[in-house]
């Protein structure tokens, strides 16, 4: 399916020779010469990237980028077209959120090349987000985002067991023996209390999640 470009350009001749360089690319282009269009056209319908100029009759392509960036299509790829080429208009689109701006005069076929390679970058998968902990086995240190928690020797080996079997419900008995081994003084309350030791830490960490669920009469799990 082709991808669906909207080109808000108020010059007629510059749509056209634009529009045709897109066609010949395989996309599908919808145009609007005012901003009032534009804004019709994005509410009733889906398009993968938007074509910008900055000077129309009705107002300025910016306003329109702001109300996308603040509004429904914060990711929508934007590339700015302007008859300004100062450092000054081209600084103010893209700190407002333009993906690419490309200054009048323009060669049709690098505008084209340009909007194929956003659409590329808007495509490409985006990157696994690295998981929240780390079990440094070797030192004895578990990190969460990056950052190592202050853990007690026991606290290391709890948590290091839930987070080898993050995601299933771990008995207390085997908490126990995970944790403590053959410490006979060491009872189910015991992991009980580093449980809720741990849960303090992990919320310092994270005041966002709540990492350690209680399972009734079955045991704790790690939510990762």
């Amino acid at each position: 399916m082709s991808a669906r470009l909207l080109l808000v350009e108020d010059d007629p001749a510059i749509a056209r020779t634009v529009a045709y360089a897109f066609e010949r690319e395989g996309l599908a282009v919808t145009h609007s010469l005012l901003l009032g269009d534009a804004r019709a056209q994005l509410r009733g319908s889906r398009f993968d990237l938007l074509v910008l100029d900055v000077g129309l009759p009705d107002g300025n392509g910016l306003d329109l980028l702001r109300e996308l960036r603040q509004g429904a299509h914060p990711t929508l790829p934007v590339l700015m077209l302007s008859a300004h080429g100062e450092e000054i208009d081209r600084v103010l689109g893209l700190e407002l959120g333009a993906d690419d701006y490309l200054p009048k005069p323009f060669s049709p076929r690098e505008l084209a090349a340009r909007v194929k390679a956003l659409l590329r970058r808007a495509a490409a998968p985006a990157a696994a987000a690295p998981p929240a902990f780390h079990d440094d086995a070797a030192g004895q240190r578990i990190f969460l985002h990056g950052q190592p928690l202050a853990l007690t020797r026991r606290e290391y080996r709890l948590l290091s067991t839930l987070l080898a079997g993050a995601g299933r419900i771990h008995a207390r008995d085997a908490l126990l023996s995970a944790a403590w081994g053959d410490d006979s003084e060491s009872t189910d309350r015991t992991v009980d209390t580093h449980v809720k030791t741990l849960r303090a830490k992990l919320r310092e960490a994270d005041p966002g999640r709540e990492y350690i669920s209680t399972h009734r009469g079955m045991g704790y799990c790690l939510d990762v």
